[in-house]
């Protein structure tokens, strides 16, 4: 972004921000307030699709199987593709790579949309069209969650960014299913789809007019081979980022594809329709807009770490409720719990791991990030859905949620190994100055 002399000295950010709540202080970058504004519209759109794709097919099926075998093709492209679309991010500009995955991301929605209008899409159809939207977002993903330095060019605000994009996720998270509920038993799947993918064109406008300086340094020229192999030895040989994703890895396993037995538990369990699934899925949204919302009023990255395990074990609370309700009123109250737990992991790990990733390995680390949060979702899902085709819905989501809390525990006993490794970090980049290091020694993860 081209910066005026003043700008560069900071005194615009100063200006800005006297106007602007510290709990919205990163809206004082334009291009972060482009993306924010793009992204609000976008994400509604892709949140009704997710809740009518799994509609249309519990409609068309009425199998848990393919329910989760839907989920599982539409996300092991991610898992796959992600470590060798990080090194692409890391060589490409990152507003091109994104530029290009809302284009084809649109194109995907627009043409599912004609199919279900049409009354011709078949389980084939999505399956494919799954497996394609799959492969846009192992490039989408990393390139987004790295593209969010270059937005927001003070890093002291990165965290406050954090904390506002999945606020902003969980606002449409809200939004969208209720919104689907009322457009699929009113209209019908299709016009989900359509909303989707014409609201994918606001991210693109956003992207276009934004103003975004070229990264410092010079792009990578060894192989992608050597590049895959430093990103690895970087995620594998640093501990917070391991221990981490590793944890992420599980939440994702296990606890991520509760979303997709959802339709079950609406139509078989509670006895409503798509509106029970809006409300449910709305819940769900309004726990995590909360703790997003929550995390965005921090001031400092410090005592992160140790949100992680709570988060994880009241996620996996949550689930274990919810398996056990079989009323309407609790089963939300439970999905209010699941939301705030899942959300306040989420953000808490990708600000820790986006504030000590060195720039130069951003993509390839960030595409690991997807990997543990979308990558390990595919085999989540098929396994959410064999068990619950074996055991039933409720008993499915009781021995998931037990398994995140496991791995919230596990994780909670690697956090003094932890905070020995980042607290060199912190302190080199003024986060932890070391006259206040012994007053919030407990706080350094």
């Amino acid at each position: 972004m081209a910066t005026t002399e003043e700008e560069q000295n900071g005194q615009p950010a100063a200006r800005a921000g006297a106007g602007i709540s510290h709990a919205w202080r990163a809206l004082r970058h334009r291009n972060f307030r482009l993306f924010f504004g793009g992204q609000s519209v976008s994400l509604i759109g892709t949140w009704m699709t997710r809740i009518a794709t799994s509609w249309l097919v519990y409609r068309l099926t009425g199998s848990a199987l393919l329910l989760g075998l839907v989920g599982f093709v539409g996300q092991i492209p991610t898992f796959l593709l992600a470590p060798f679309a990080g090194v692409w991010v890391d060589r490409l500009d990152r507003r091109q790579v994104l530029l290009w995955t809302q284009a084809l991301a649109a194109a995907q929605s627009l043409l599912l949309a004609a199919l279900t209008l049409s009354a011709r899409v078949t389980i084939t159809d999505i399956l494919i069209l799954s497996g394609f939207q799959g492969l846009i977002n192992a490039f989408d993903m990393p390139g987004r969650q790295a593209f969010l330095v270059q937005m927001v060019e003070d890093r002291q605000d990165l965290g406050n960014a954090i904390a506002l994009n999945s606020s902003m996720v969980n606002m449409a998270r809200l939004v969208g299913p209720s919104l689907a509920g009322v457009v699929i038993a009113a209209f019908g799947e299709g016009y989900c789809f359509l909303i989707d993918g014409l609201s994918y064109f606001a991210v693109i406008a956003s992207l276009a007019l934004m103003r975004v300086e070229p990264l410092s340094g010079t792009r990578a020229v060894t192989s992608m081979m050597v590049q895959l192999k430093e990103g690895w030895a970087y995620v594998s040989g640093f501990a917070p980022v391991r221990t981490i994703l590793l944890l992420f890895a599980v939440v994702s396993l296990m606890g991520m594809p509760f979303v997709v037995l959802m339709p079950i538990f609406a139509s078989a369990v509670l006895h409503g329709g798509p509106h029970t699934l809006g409300l449910l899925m709305g819940a769900s949204g309004v726990g995590a807009l909360v703790s997003a919302l929550s995390l965005a009023v921090r001031k400092s990255v410090l005592g992160l770490g140790r949100m992680i395990p709570i988060a994880a074990v009241s996620f996996g609370t949550g689930l274990i409720l919810f398996g056990l309700s079989r009323v309407m009123w609790f089963s939300m109250l439970m999905m209010l719990l699941t939301g705030f737990g899942m959300m306040q992991g989420m953000a808490a790990s990708n600000t820790i791991v986006q504030t000590v990733v060195p720039e130069d390995r951003r993509g390839r680390v960030m595409s690991y990030y997807t990997m543990a949060f979308v990558g390990m979702a595919p085999f989540g899902s098929l396994l959410a859905g064999g068990l619950a085709h074996w055991l039933g819905a409720p008993r499915t989501v009781i021995i998931t949620g037990s398994v995140v809390i496991l791995g919230g525990i596990w994780f909670a006993t690697r956090l003094k190994a932890i905070r020995a490794e980042i607290r060199p970090i912190y302190r080199a980049m003024g986060i932890l100055p070391a006259h206040l290091e012994p007053v919030i020694e407990d706080a350094a993860g």
